[in-house]
């Protein structure tokens, strides 16, 4: 392995594109979906036949945890060439990961209570309120990796490959107490255990200490057949509607190894990756996308009910029966009006990825763990209960708002705001690492 050149790793910008592009596809492509009697029912398309195998490639949080370990490590440690205190850094990086959701916030909460103020059916404004609130728990659970990266940081330098593997085998134990007592709870842990893990194989990568791809790939996939095999897994890496268990609410060992294989996969893919990313139309379109994908990713839900609202709920028709000739000559027509919703809402809230001008962060260590606790509060209040009516999501709201005003910019708009960025983004701004 040799040191690479100074400058974008494209691999990386890659990797975070293509995850947040097929994040937004699946969701956009999964809903089967039928309005009566004032009720939304809702199915997922890829419950039938063999749509559990999609689920594989197409399940990629555990790429863009990735992706945003290896980011995470290469600006931390720039902010530490610089002169940048922890704190500073976390400071910034919070900033950016939460100031997306205040217009979020702003449109979702009063808007429940318009739509059933103007005569909407309440049982599809509830649901919708609901999931526009659940997407959060990405943010939320990527706030805890971006918290822990100076710490876990110096775990890598002194541990290298025994800490993911130390992590992975705490994700076995809580499996076989999950699965054992029959308590989904008892899961949970592994909601840290398993993200931290795939975050963690990102500084290995930033190191250049993830040789050997196809090793990776061949032993997490291979080990994923045989856990939903032999194991209590289910097949799908995504939950189902109805299915007993599921291997994404909690993460379970399963998902971790398809993770894995994921990783092996791209990273024996890395040098065509690298290519095609050079060539000049693939470099200014991911340019372009690499600075609206967490607007992309926390609106792209919104767009569907809006389409949701006109033409399954405004005009009765259902979607197609899945696999079906109607639905595959239907769906690029379906996807083509996503697009059309989603485009304003790129052009009108893409600006809010660059957080208001404000001045460096001076606060210390504890004003800026209280600002992270608020903050993460506030993202797992709107996960768990959305934004319906009430005052919990009020309260997750102001939570998000008051840790962001302790770190200290001011909440106002700016030229400076729009055309500056103070600070590495959370997955792109970063250095290439050593050559795999």
């Amino acid at each position: 392995m040799t040191p690479a050149s100074a400058g974008r790793d494209p691999f990386i910008d890659v990797l975070r594109v293509f995850g947040m592009a097929l994040v937004v596809l699946q969701h956009w492509s999964m809903p089967v979906l039928s309005f009566t009697d004032g009720r939304i029912t809702m199915g997922n398309a890829l419950a039938a036949g063999s749509g559990w195998m999609l689920t594989w490639i197409s399940q990629v949080m555990p790429l863009v945890f990735f992706a945003g370990g290896a980011a995470g490590a290469i600006s931390s440690r720039a902010a530490v060439r610089r002169g940048d205190s922890a704190p500073a850094w976390l400071a910034t990086r919070l900033r950016r990961l939460a100031w997306p959701v205040v217009p979020l916030a702003a449109v979702w909460l009063p808007l429940p209570h318009l739509l059933l103020a103007l005569g909407m059916p309440e049982q599809p404004v509830m649901t919708a309120s609901r999931l526009a609130g659940q997407l959060l728990w990405f943010l939320a659970i990527y706030l805890v990796t971006v918290a822990l990266t100076p710490s876990m940081l110096r775990l890598n330098m002194a541990y290298g490959w025994r800490v993911p593997v130390a992590l992975a085998a705490g994700a076995v134990a809580v499996d076989i107490l999950r699965f054992t007592s029959g308590l989904d709870v008892a899961g949970f842990p592994n909601i840290v255990l398993v993200w931290l893990a795939v975050h963690q194989l990102g500084f290995l990568y930033a190191d250049g200490r993830l040789g050997r791809p196809w090793i990776l790939a061949s032993a997490g996939y291979g080990l994923a057949t045989a856990l939903v095999t032999f194991g209590p897994y289910p097949l799908s890496m995504i939950g189902m509607p109805g299915a007993p268990v599921s291997n994404m609410a909690p993460p379970t060992l399963a998902l971790l190894s398809v993770g894995v294989g994921q990783i092996g996969l791209a990273l024996a893919l890395r040098r065509w990756i690298v290519s095609f990313a050079g060539w000049p139309g693939v470099s200014r379109a991911l340019g372009w996308a690499g600075s609206r994908m967490t607007t992309l990713y926390l609106w792209h839900m919104s767009a569907l009910f809006v389409i949701v609202s006109m033409v399954v709920v405004g005009l009765g028709v259902s979607t197609p029966e899945p696999g079906t000739s109607a639905w595959l000559s239907g769906w690029p027509h379906w996807l083509l009006m996503l697009i059309l919703a989603m485009w304003p809402l790129l052009r009108g809230l893409a600006r809010f990825e660059t957080p208001p001008a404000g001045r460096p962060y001076t606060g210390g260590t504890a004003r800026v763990v209280v600002a992270t606790v608020l903050v993460g509060l506030g993202l797992l209040t709107l996960t768990a209960i959305g934004f319906v009516p009430g005052t919990a999501p009020l309260l997750g709201a102001g939570a998000i708002v008051a840790g962001l005003a302790l770190t200290g910019p001011s909440f106002r708009t700016s030229p400076a705001s729009r055309t500056s960025i103070p600070g590495p983004r959370p997955a792109s701004d970063h250095r290439h690492p050593r050559r795999v």
